[in-house]
């Protein structure tokens, strides 16, 4: 199918169809001539990729039946390749493979990317394929201080992304955010304990 705009990689003719039946398809046509959606990897999505320490990767096989697979990591554990192109180290898990079989006869491939603190959402189409026996790729996705043992890497060709709203998205944290948020707090009224007591030493007794 002949695609006019990055976006018409999920906006199929029946997507448009009924966006015009449900009143938003004008709106989406401004997008579209205008700035639309990404192809490239731009600087905010390096910000955006930096912090986040999980995210979705949805695959389907060669009768298109989908599959969601959570990924999760050191923080910025996908990383850009190039200026188009993402990968990650994939750890070894639960060994159904189901991810990797789908890809060997399927490229398609979607991630997810939520940062849940910022109430934030990335959606990313593209296709996918995994590198078992490049030494110097692995390294390059690895992180040696992550205790996880990896398989093979998962590289991911970008052809369209876009941010999403924020509505609806349940704000959460990550346990390391909420640790350090607590750790604060502790110091900050051990600081104030203290120096209440050292006030109350340095008054003059009234008895």
């Amino acid at each position: 199918m002949m695609q006019s705009y990055p976006s018409d990689i999920a906006f199929t003719p029946s997507v448009k169809a009924i966006q015009t039946r449900n009143g938003s398809r004008a709106a989406y046509s401004k997008v579209e001539s205008g700035r639309g959606w990404q192809t490239k990897i731009t600087p905010e999505l390096v910000s955006f990729l930096s912090r986040l320490d999980m995210f979705y990767l949805g695959t389907a096989n060669a009768d298109g039946q989908p599959y969601i697979q959570y990924r999760g990591g050191p923080p910025g554990f996908l990383k850009v390749i190039d200026g188009q192109t993402l990968g990650f180290a994939d750890f070894s898990g639960n060994r159904q493979y189901i991810t990797v079989g789908n890809l060997s006869e399927n490229p398609k491939a979607f991630i997810f990317l939520m940062d849940y603190a910022r109430q934030s959402r990335v959606k990313i189409w593209g296709t996918a394929g995994f590198v078992e026996d490049d030494a110097e790729l692995l390294e390059k996705l690895t992180d040696p201080a992550y205790q996880a043992r990896v398989e093979r890497a998962i590289v991911f060709t970008i052809e369209a992304w876009d941010g999403n709203c924020s509505d609806h998205i349940h704000q959460r944290f990550a346990q390391h955010d909420v640790a350090d948020a607590i750790e604060r707090l502790q110091r900050k009224i051990s600081e104030q304990e203290l120096e209440l007591s050292n006030k109350q030493r340095s008054e003059p007794s009234t008895s």
